[in-house]
């Protein structure tokens, strides 16, 4: 059971990887469509133009935090964070706007808005397990 628990936090942060450099690629190869996308969201002021820049870098940062057992626990930390803050921002469009195009990139963005929502929760829940465990059972033996 102890090795289960050890694994968990791996499996996600595998998960996450593939997630974050997955999103990052469609976003990189469709990156005028995604500028556009996000200019059009009614939450984000149009005048931040460095946004679509920065949440590729988040992205690919993370993804590289994750990759290694002794910075997995910032990237957990971080994929937790990340994925708070869409799931905020899904929140919020539901609850303000119609209609608006999903800026995520790949198989993500045909998703509906409600249907993202669940997912992202879904994530957020898996970080927090992930890191939770990864916390607790990745210390040395004292």
């Amino acid at each position: 059971m102890k090795y289960l628990k050890k694994i968990i936090p791996f499996a996600v942060s595998i998960f996450f990887v593939i997630l974050f450099c997955y999103t990052t690629i469609s976003k990189v190869l469709d990156f005028e469509n995604f500028q556009v996308q996000i200019s059009k969201s009614p939450l984000l002021n149009g005048s931040l133009q460095f946004l679509p820049y920065t949440i590729i870098i988040v992205e690919v940062l993370i993804a590289g935090l994750l990759c290694y057992r002794k910075t997995r626990n910032i990237g957990l930390l971080g994929s937790f964070v990340l994925m708070l803050l869409f799931t905020g921002y899904i929140v919020l469009i539901l609850s303000t706007s119609n209609n608006l195009p999903c800026s995520c990139g790949g198989i993500l963005e045909k998703m509906s808005w409600h249907q993202h929502l669940y997912f992202n929760i879904g994530c957020v829940i898996l970080s927090v397990i992930g890191l939770g465990l990864n916390l607790r059972y990745s210390r040395p033996a004292e």
